[in-house]
């Protein structure tokens, strides 16, 4: 088979399935895992799929994350209204797990007048805002440095998992609906917010209207595992009717 046959039947295929590992690729198209990840190297380039860890998804919005400078543009006033509704819901005392979103970033800044918390991020942007101030103590969970300015992979889950606990975690995400509950598009975010949300007592959800039954390919957290959303439009439907049914206190910017 051609290189050009293999490429338009790697795209057959995630038209139909939604995602693709390079083994199953490989045994499919009869070619070695490194063809394949040739295959998939040149695809990317053309803007045809995104690869991933072990394979690739299609390259559309529901999977696509947007790079950082451009999502530092998107839905900006509604993320800071945000921001600072959750600035408030941190107490004296308090410690806190703060993903690397750009709301929560935002909401770094909020914080910086506060006294006597105590920050755990995987942000280096949130590391960098509050390095200064005086009576919050960072924590930087280390890692491997991802584009997103963010510590992540398995040193970093590592961390989480075994050395802390918080009273309190904010965190964004690529979506939510009603049928798969909260969802990304990077794996290993993904991965860093689940030590999160695991090893928190209370948690926030923070999404803008842009991510109200907006889908990503990977399933960070059922609705049940939230206890608020801080939001800046109306839950509707199905959605609505699932975040009730789970006792989700929502607070409207």
């Amino acid at each position: 088979m051609f290189a050009l046959e293999r490429q338009k039947k790697i795209l057959e295929i995630l038209a139909a399935e939604g995602a693709v590992s390079v083994s199953r690729l490989s045994g499919e198209l009869n070619v070695t895992e490194e063809t394949v990840r040739r295959d998939l190297e040149k695809l990317e380039k053309q803007e045809q799929l995104r690869r991933t860890h072990g394979g690739a998804v299609p390259m559309d919005e529901s999977t696509y994350e947007a790079s950082l400078e451009k999502r530092k543009t998107i839905n900006v006033e509604a993320k800071k209204r945000m921001a600072a509704m959750a600035a408030k819901q941190v107490a004296e005392g308090d410690t806190i797990f703060l993903d690397a979103s750009t709301t929560t970033f935002f909401m770094a800044k909020e914080l910086k007048a506060m006294r006597n918390i105590t920050v755990i991020t995987n942000s280096l942007r949130v590391v960098v805002e509050l390095e200064n101030s005086e009576f919050i103590k960072v924590i930087s969970v280390g890692g491997v440095l991802s584009n997103n300015q963010s510590f992540v992979g398995t040193l970093a889950e590592k961390s989480i998992a075994e050395n802390f606990v918080a009273t309190k975690m904010f965190f964004s995400s690529k979506g939510v609906t009603a049928e798969s509950g909260i969802l990304e598009s990077n794996e290993q975010e993904c991965g860093i917010k689940q030590k999160m949300l695991k090893n928190s007592r209370y948690k926030y959800y923070l999404c803008d209207k842009s991510k109200m039954g907006s889908v990503g390919f990977v399933k960070l957290a059922p609705i049940e595992s939230i206890n608020f959303l801080i939001t800046d439009t109306d839950a509707e439907g199905e959605l609505k009717a699932k975040l009730d049914e789970a006792e989700v206190k929502i607070i409207k910017v």
